[in-house]
């Protein structure tokens, strides 16, 4: 087996993939890759040991040794029996095998285990070697094997242990942060950039300070693994001890130049029990003398600006659950808010909470609010620039996120998360002016590029102040970014006027703002900052998923096209398709729309270029459809129309002329937005067409709370 270069992969917490596969190049992996809930990469035994010893951010570094069929136990003992396991582990070690994963045929992971050790020991009598000793507590050496997708990859766990246990931890107190999930916190806020200047680190509720001594080690240059005493790879066949004896060298001469040139670190905390563990932890890490804990309440804190080089506040505060009743856990982070912008001026606040509407009670707008996970409980971390010039209490002129905006965003975003991922609906909307002091509708785009907020406002009263509105509007925008945690450039505001005139998809910009959605199959590309609509009516979506069901293999008309979903899904049916509209504009992003799903506009999906309402007059193109759609604009005054279109005053004509090119047993689905609208059903009825009003029916989960926004009828012949 070459020595040289081995596949190696480094597991870490959800959503800290990306830092951790900068943090690995920069320690030399090559081939850097990331994964979910870890990093693939490639490195020597250099490399890999490494790794093990000054990655902050990983939990464990596992060494392929090989990957085979795990579709059964006859498959998984065969396999497991011919990978090179001679190679990795001597036979006077000692081992233990994890298995993770299961099937139809292995359910049971300890069972599993117990196969795979028999078939690491069998791997060894097929050679006439020794086998090691099978030791479930306390092996020299740990395998790793997961199953997914039928195929089991087997590793060596060069770590030994996770590589958050650090050596350094006494006691872990109340509610911990895990070493590695506070190092990515720190990497996150930038402490690396600010300690390198010379800026100070101060945590108001420090706990039992894993955020004080892991800010030391990385101020320090001291590698996180320098305090352990034991590593899986030192019984490894391929570990050289002579580079390890190098590498432990190297980090004790960074570690001792770097603790030459520490910043200030001052951690505080109101529990005792708390100050004494975090003490004792930074004294078993090496910073006794380097790292200042105090208890002191946050109500004791000095209000005037604090002492020392403006740098980084970053903090874990309670999150509710160890609180006093009659003391809300808002109002203290309320207090933080205030202390913060008194007495660190001109320095960086950062704040680990698990709940957004926490963040919001701080008062502060964030330049960035990311997901993080602590355990399995999603978390929230708020980045925020504190102002050059210190703040009374109370007085700011930063925006407050209302609370109980935050508190119906978020509840309600918990609501459709599951239902919009069973739909495979990439856009739905979560807000609808369900508090009328807050009158927008607030849509989620979740692009291929990332998630987006669409903030469409109701435009407000006259009689409104417009230093009021603007507020109002600016605390709006506030809440929707904390609440879905995404920073302010991905939060688009809309206002919506009422039109005198002129076209509903009246242009509003040239941002050129698009990311591409899904929509149960098909991909739409969305256009989130020039107009008002962005291209795909999200209250149409079930109408689009019938319409594909009853186009199939038939033929399919799209009136009034505009950028062609319900297209796109009738012709992934199977469907030919005919899309009409008068802007080149929309028919060239129906095309975009088609090519996105490997579909040629071609004889069989035709795009016309014309006036629909004219060319219905005219008897369309001599064609007859299985399924129409007539879904108009409900005024329309375009200058390359002839005269003007009302779909009050002009719905029955559309209806008929469109119902005359249906096959036989066809049917026409009519739907339109205008407010009160009144259908003529009995100008219907006496064209010989039959109307069933489906507009319940065809309104989705997530438009409930506007049963208004369309109506829709399923017209056939009579």
């Amino acid at each position: 087996m070459p020595a040289a270069d081995h596949p190696l992969f480094v597991t870490t917490p959800r959503n800290l993939e990306g830092l951790l596969a900068s943090e690995l190049s920069a320690l030399g992996a090559g081939d850097v890759r990331e994964t979910r809930a870890g990093v693939a990469c490639r490195g020597d035994v250099a490399t890999a040991m490494r790794l093990c010893l000054w990655s902050r951010l990983g939990s464990r570094v596992l060494a392929q040794v090989g990957d085979t069929d795990g579709s059964d136990a006859d498959a998984l003992f065969r396999g497991l029996r011919t990978l090179p396991w001679e190679y990795h582990l001597p036979p006077e070690a000692t081992f233990a095998v994890d298995f993770v994963g299961s099937n139809a045929a292995l359910r049971d992971n300890r069972y599993s285990a117990r196969l795979s050790k028999d078939a690491i020991r069998a791997r060894f009598d097929d050679l006439g070697l020794a086998p090691p000793r099978a030791q479930p507590a306390h092996p020299d050496i740990r395998c790793n094997l997961r199953l997914a997708r039928g195929r089991v990859t087997a590793s060596i766990d060069l770590s030994g242990e996770s590589l958050h246990r650090r050596g350094y931890r006494s006691n872990n107190g109340e509610a911990p942060l895990k070493e590695h999930l506070a190092a990515a916190l720190l990497v996150r806020a930038d402490w690396p950039s600010i300690a390198a200047r010379g800026g100070a680190l101060v945590d108001p509720f420090c706990g039992s300070g894993t955020l004080l001594v892991e800010a030391a080690l990385m101020a320090t240059d001291t590698a996180p693994g320098l305090l352990r005493e034991h590593f899986g790879f030192r019984h490894w066949c391929l570990a050289d001890a002579d580079i390890w004896r190098g590498l432990i060298a190297e980090a004790r001469e960074r570690a001792e130049a770097g603790r030459r040139k520490q910043p200030s670190i001052m951690g505080f905390d109101r529990d005792a029990r708390a100050v004494s563990v975090a003490r004792e932890n930074a004294r078993r890490a090496g910073f006794a003398d380097a790292v200042e804990i105090v208890q002191r309440a946050l109500d004791d804190q000095p209000r005037q600006p604090i002492a020392l080089p403006a740098g980084l506040a970053i903090t874990n505060p309670p999150w509710g659950r160890r609180l006093e009743a009659n003391r809300p856990v808002e109002r203290l982070y309320m207090q933080l808010g205030d202390w913060a912008r008194e007495a660190l001026p001109g320095w960086r606040l950062a704040v680990f909470t698990g709940h957004s509407q926490l963040l919001a009670a701080l008062g502060l707008r964030s330049s960035h609010v990311y997901r993080f996970y602590n355990g399995r409980l999603p978390a929230r971390f708020g980045v925020y620039e504190l102002s050059d010039a210190p703040t009374r209490a109370g007085v700011d002129s930063t925006v407050t996120a209302p609370a109980a905006l935050v508190n119906r965003l978020s509840k309600n975003l918990r609501h459709l998360r599951r239902w919009a991922q069973r739909e495979r609906a990439g856009a739905f909307r979560i807000y609808d002016a369900d508090l009328p002091e807050y009158a927008v509708a607030v849509d989620v785009y979740d692009g291929n590029d990332g998630r987006y907020a669409h903030v469409a406002e109701y435009a407000p009263p006259e009689k409104i102040a417009p230093r009021k509105a603007e507020a109002r509007r600016r605390a709006t925008l506030a809440a929707v970014a904390e609440a879905l945690a995404l920073p302010a450039e991905r939060v688009v505001l809309k206002i919506r006027r009422r039109r005198r005139s002129g076209s509903q998809y009246e242009r509003q910009g040239d941002a050129g703002l698009t990311t591409v959605i899904t929509e149960g199959r098909a991909r739409l590309r969305v256009n989130l900052s020039d107009r008002l609509d962005t291209g795909v009516f999200l209250d149409h979506r079930p109408l689009r998923q019938r319409i594909a069901q009853e186009a199939g293999q038939g033929r399919f008309l799209n009136l009034f096209c505009y950028t062609g979903a319900a297209t796109v899904h009738a012709a992934l049916a199977g469907a030919r398709t005919t899309s009409v509209d008068l802007s080149r504009t929309y028919l060239g992003w129906l095309g975009e729309n088609l090519a996105l799903n490997g579909i040629v506009a071609d004889d069989r999906h035709t795009l016309l270029r014309k006036d629909c309402t004219r060319w219905l007059a005219d008897g369309g193109d001599g064609t007859h459809y299985d399924v129409i759609f007539l879904d108009p604009p409900s005024v329309s005054r375009s200058q390359a129309m002839r005269g003007d279109l009302d779909i009050q005053r002009d719905h029955v004509t559309l209806i008929r002329d469109a119902a005359a090119l249906l096959r036989e047993g066809g049917v026409l689905y009519f739907s339109t937005n205008r407010r009160g609208f009144r259908f003529d059903a009995q100008a219907v009825s006496a064209a010989h067409l039959n109307a069933e009003d489906i507009s319940a029916a065809t309104i989705p989960p997530d438009f409930k709370r506007r049963p208004d926004i369309h109506a829709c009828w399923r017209i056939t012949a009579g």
